[in-house]
């Protein structure tokens, strides 16, 4: 294994607005995140990870006022949703924030006061187009034509023309530090994000609203309090909030700038352009990377409440599994790319793949341990096939599977990982240790000793995906905890060490039985 980063990583996703329910999209996201954050976390460097909800803006003060309810009511609830989403995802968040809690708003106000301190801030009259449910300006240029001929956004959001005295920030002056910022290599990924936004800055910058006067669901403005902040200063605001900002505290100093930023490609423009901004003016280090992700069709279409083809995220977990549910996505789509997804691709990759392919190799080798050895495990002769096997097994786990991982590309580093699933039970079929058991038993504890150290590498490099699963297997092979980390496939001496414990292997659990389609599924499938 390569010599590893040991630095502070801190990962954020975007914070969901929560207006509505959950749907897969933003369990996509926070799954993609957590398997970076536990990938890290293996990888031997210190993490935090936050994700949270984003509950200020016009968007939740209109909602609420449609149901006749305060937004402060309406956010409680909604952004509950999202946790109990995360929760059930086994999302290992270290903090989920909420931009109503009173540290936030005073992490909003002091990066306001810094920016103002900066000459960034003045106060004129707002006349544009805006849309709610974006919650973004957009330039008349920005703007197409629907069916009826109506003005939208460049997302198709309906847009309405807005007059109200507002505060400005002078985006302008940062036209060229920007651009300097998006060329710089590995600052926004994938490339096309970054071709798009240096687009977007070369076409000129224009000085942008920062606060509403229309409504006062919000921060509020220092000194202006019949203002309230635009939701974006805010909301981006909330990842310096999450390491105790304006404080100077540890978190701060150890993981602020943040290593990145995990969004979805239609927000990239404000967190790679107007956030790096704000914090150039408040004289704050921009972040390390932001990657923007494509979006997760349902089968190749946008879910939308009109086509009626909207998933609830734990309809999907409590269907195939959580684990499944990980793997597929993370298996399925190219990071970075827009993917799709169905209940019939998720129990074929499933049981494909995890099933048959993994689930089966644990099984059988667990079983025959246990049945033609007592599950009493002893040193033995490694042989040629062995030796080979064993090689194949610790590239893949250890040098390929991390070295994708590292640059995001989940399914890339699955495939590689699943490569080595294949020889391993390519391995159990040339050697065939049932008969071996008649004609050569030494040779035969030796293939299934091979066999269970293969599946130990296996489960450690597997376990970001699979947290839960991972973790079941590696308890079944008698694998203590400070021994399942990416730094302990370097160790050959494990296996030694587990033999002199005297301790047994016992008949396996099952791992992954196989899925099937749900009743209203497989009639329409």
């Amino acid at each position: 294994m390569a010599d590893r980063d040991l630095t502070p990583f801190y990962i954020t996703t975007a914070i969901s607005y929560p207006n509505g329910r959950p749907h897969i999209g933003h369990a996509y996201e926070a799954i993609a995140a957590d398997v970076i954050a536990r990938f890290q976390r293996l990888m031997g460097r210190p993490v935090r990870f936050q994700t949270g909800t984003d509950e200020h803006g016009l968007k939740m003060a209109r909602k609420a006022e449609e149901q006749g309810r305060t937004p402060r009511s309406l956010a409680d609830e909604m952004s509950g949703y999202f946790r109990v989403m995360c929760d059930a995802l086994n999302i290992s968040y270290d903090r989920f924030i909420r931009t109503s809690e009173p540290d936030h708003h005073r992490a909003s106000q002091a990066i306001w006061e810094r920016m103002a301190a900066s000459g960034d801030l003045y106060l004129d009259r707002y006349e544009g187009w805006y849309s709610v449910r974006d919650e973004a300006f957009y330039d008349e240029s920005e703007l197409v034509a629907g069916e009826g001929g109506e003005r939208l956004s460049p997302q198709g959001t309906p847009v309405e023309w807005t007059v109200e005295e507002s505060w400005f920030f002078r985006l302008s002056k940062y036209q060229e530090p920007l651009l300097e910022l998006l060329n710089t290599p590995g600052f926004l990924e994938p490339v096309s994000r970054r071709n798009e936004m240096i687009a977007f800055v070369e076409q000129g910058l224009r000085d942008l609203s920062v606060s509403r006067t229309s409504f006062d669901w919000g921060v509020k403005v220092p000194g202006s309090d019949n203002h309230v902040m635009y939701v974006w200063v805010d909301a981006l605001t909330n990842y310096l909030t999450g390491l105790g900002y304006p404080d100077d505290t540890a978190m701060m100093r150890e993981f602020w700038p943040a290593s990145l930023h995990l969004i979805g490609k239609d927000i990239v423009r404000f967190h790679t352009i107007y956030w790096p901004a704000f914090l150039m003016s408040a004289g704050l280090p921009v972040p390390q990377k932001v990657f923007g992700h494509g979006f997760l069709l349902n089968r190749g279409q946008k879910e939308s409440k009109s086509l009626g083809n909207v998933t609830d995220p734990l309809d999907l977990a409590e269907s195939f599994g959580v684990d499944a549910l990980r793997y597929f996505l993370m298996r399925e789509v190219a990071f970075g790319q827009d993917g799709s997804y169905s209940p019939e691709a998720i129990v074929l990759r499933a049981n494909a793949e995890l099933a048959n392919s993994f689930g089966n190799l644990a099984q059988r080798t667990l079983s025959m341990i246990a049945k033609n050895m007592d599950g009493a495990l002893a040193a033995f002769e490694v042989a040629e096939a062995d030796a080979a096997l064993l090689a194949t097994v610790q590239t893949a786990c250890a040098d390929e599977l991390p070295r994708e991982f590292n640059d995001l590309s989940f399914s890339t580093g699955i495939e590689a990982w699943l490569r080595a699933v294949y020889a391993c039970n390519q391995y159990v079929d040339e050697q065939a240790p049932w008969a071996l058991k008649k004609t050569d038993p030494t040779r035969m504890k030796a293939v299934l000793q091979t066999l269970f150290m293969a599946l130990r590498d296996l489960a450690i490099a597997i376990q970001p995906v699979v947290p839960s699963k991972a973790a079941s297997l590696l308890d079944q092979l008698g694998i203590p905890e400070a021994e399942r980390n990416f730094s302990a496939l370097e160790d050959r001496a494990w296996f030694n060490r587990l033999v002199a414990s005297g301790d047994t292997v016992a008949p396996p659990t099952p791992l992954f039985p196989r899925l099937e389609l749900p009743a209203d599924e497989g009639a329409s499938a």
